[in-house]
């Protein structure tokens, strides 16, 4: 492949306020190298040095809204509170200084479970107290957690603006507390934040996002992260067709949603083959499509197997980018997440930009037991 044919990727975006001097993001990972919940010199220094390796915009790991029981591992970061507030201060200074681009994404991990098995000090909260169908934890929200849960994502969003970061990104997928909302199975409330289509179950994320937009104003772009599948079963679909994924979508964006980052394991893979093939659209272009949203796909670019061989500790050699490249001059989606090989190699984007493939690392599993 020539260093032309992946110029796509390095042709600049823009969305409001935002711009990017090419395609390729940071995808967010969490890292579990925040002690007491506060970044320190070393995760200011890790985010930096993707920024000095050309990545267009950096989203950060998972980082938690102020409510008692938001993380379900002690070493995620808190975005909220003086002290990690001006730890991520320190962060966006550094990768502002090295020429980056940077949100962070706001989390709350609802019912779901960490495989470590550490429990919070508080009660678990998710919409009606299961992790999983046919699996309880925790209790089932008020009407009032819901209110005070909202307003924690609304003071994040609004503390990332005045921190100086350029975007915002909100977690809404893999099973955490908004896709426990989406999801049929964990949502079985009967008020208005519930309900048996998938455009009621919504109203939780789309409060979530128009309190933000009300916040940040106009000009601050909003990220949302969708996923169809779940860490408690790969196999679950929120939409099983275009029409149910548009009414899934389509109010996030109307809303106030700029950009939909879709999660998959494999961006190559066709969301809907019954319609359009085997090579048809990924799930952020279908997105893309019902909803006229800019998108981000994602799911073991640049390396030839998926995530779930990095939980189970393997590494993964380089691969093509060449169905990248086609997707994206077809205007399938309009940005790409890359994760574990930004892990392993921080020069990535500036190797691929130097057509320089060979010298590409892959991952390597040890890169999940250090912060470099």
């Amino acid at each position: 492949m020539s260093q032309n044919k992946s110029s796509i990727l390095f042709s600049p975006f823009t969305v409001r306020s935002l711009q990017l001097k090419n395609r390729i993001v940071m995808a967010p990972m969490t890292r579990l190298f925040a002690p007491d919940g506060i970044p320190g010199e070393a995760n200011a220094a890790y985010y930096r040095r993707r920024a000095e390796g050309g990545v267009g915009l950096i989203l950060s790991e998972g980082t938690v809204v102020d409510r008692p029981a938001s993380r379900n591992d002690s070493g995620i970061p808190f975005f909220h509170g003086e002290a990690a507030l001006t730890g991520w201060k320190n962060v966006i200074d550094a990768v502002k200084d090295a020429g980056g681009r940077m949100a962070p994404q706001i989390w709350h991990t609802g019912a779901a479970r960490y495989i470590n098995g550490w429990e919070p000090d508080a009660p678990v909260e998710s919409p009606s107290g299961f992790d999983a169908p046919g699996d309880p934890r925790g209790a089932a929200m008020s009407e009032e957690d819901i209110a005070d849960t909202i307003s924690a994502f609304v003071k994040a969003a609004a503390d990332a603006k005045r921190l100086g970061f350029d975007t915002v990104e909100i977690h809404g997928a893999h099973g955490y507390l908004i896709d426990q909302f989406f999801w049929a199975g964990t949502n079985l409330r009967t008020d208005r934040y519930g309900g048996p289509t998938i455009k009621e179950r919504t109203r939780f994320a789309s409060e979530i996002v128009s309190a933000v937009r009300h916040a940040v104003g106009s000009d601050f772009p909003i990220i949302m992260r969708v996923s169809q599948w779940k860490q408690q079963d790969y196999g679950v679909r929120i939409a099983e067709t275009p029409a149910a994924m548009e009414e899934w979508l389509l109010p996030l964006v109307e809303a106030g949603v700029d950009i939909l980052h879709c999660s998959q394991r494999r961006f190559w893979e066709a969301e809907f083959p019954e319609i359009d093939g085997e090579n048809g659209l990924n799930c952020a272009g279908w997105a893309k499509k019902v909803t006229g949203a800019a998108t981000i796909s994602v799911g073991s670019v640049g390396l030839d197997n998926d995530v779930t061989h990095a939980f189970a500790g393997k590494g993964s050699a380089p691969a093509s980018l060449e169905r990248l490249i086609e997707r994206m001059e077809h205007e399938e989606f309009d940005l790409i997440a890359v994760g574990r090989a930004l892990l392993s190699d921080p020069d990535w984007v500036t190797k691929v930009q130097d057509d320089n493939y060979t010298k590409l690392n892959g991952f390597n599993p040890a890169s999940l037991a250090e912060l470099v």
